[in-house]
């Protein structure tokens, strides 16, 4: 596996250095959808984590039996499948959330994300690698979405999780909670992300 693939640098690929969301601005749509709560981007983070997993590892396993001129087609056929399990169980045993995400659940099928994955890696490369590429992308993608969720929960509701944060004297930014708010504060962090970079690289370029 090591020889393959080096578990360490796609943790950190997927996570910080090109995090699908922060870095590489993709699934622009849920992102900016279902982070009016910390619950909502957690169950959405997490719902396409998996989604992501089970349908990389599925594809690499018949990357050399599904022909090429309809490997789109396949990969889609394969990610709906994971999805409308993953829709069904959110139904049966977490109905609060699944009702909150609503349409988000089931358009996990057309996330650019997981297709873009399923087309660039899993497509070409073995199972494991296609397993540890699923779990950092989807750990960044959660990540990003908790990130964006905890900022514009706390100060567009003056909660976390539900629970009250600064008291009954603070008065919430509620556009922060809306759609406009949602732009801005990822707008904010990626913007803070890029300087940190640039930065690094400035100084990594002064050293050399």
């Amino acid at each position: 596996m090591a020889k393959n693939f080096k578990v360490g640098e796609m943790f950190k690929s997927g996570i910080l250095t090109n995090n699908p969301v922060l870095v590489q601005t993709l699934g622009m749509c849920p992102t900016l959808a279902t982070t009016s709560s910390v619950e909502n981007g957690l169950g959405m983070g997490v719902s396409a984590m998996v989604v992501l997993i089970a349908s990389n590892v599925v594809i690499s396993l018949l990357r050399r039996v599904i022909p090429k001129k309809i490997r789109i087609a396949a990969y889609i056929v394969i990610i709906a499948g994971f999805v409308t399990m993953i829709d069904l169980l959110l139904k049966a045993y977490v109905p609060a959330l699944s009702k909150s995400l609503g349409l988000f659940i089931p358009l996990i099928v057309v996330n650019c994300i997981i297709l873009g994955r399923a087309e660039a890696y899993a497509s070409k490369k073995t199972v494991g690698a296609s397993f540890f590429d699923g779990l950092t992308m989807g750990l960044g993608f959660t990540f990003a979405l908790f990130i964006i969720a905890t900022v514009r929960e706390i100060f567009g509701s003056g909660t976390f999780l539900g629970h009250e944060v600064f008291g009954p004297a603070f008065e919430p930014a509620s556009i922060i909670g809306m759609a406009p708010g949602g732009f801005l504060v990822l707008g904010i962090i990626v913007a803070v992300i890029q300087i940190i970079q640039r930065k690094k690289k400035e100084k990594k370029e002064g050293n050399a």
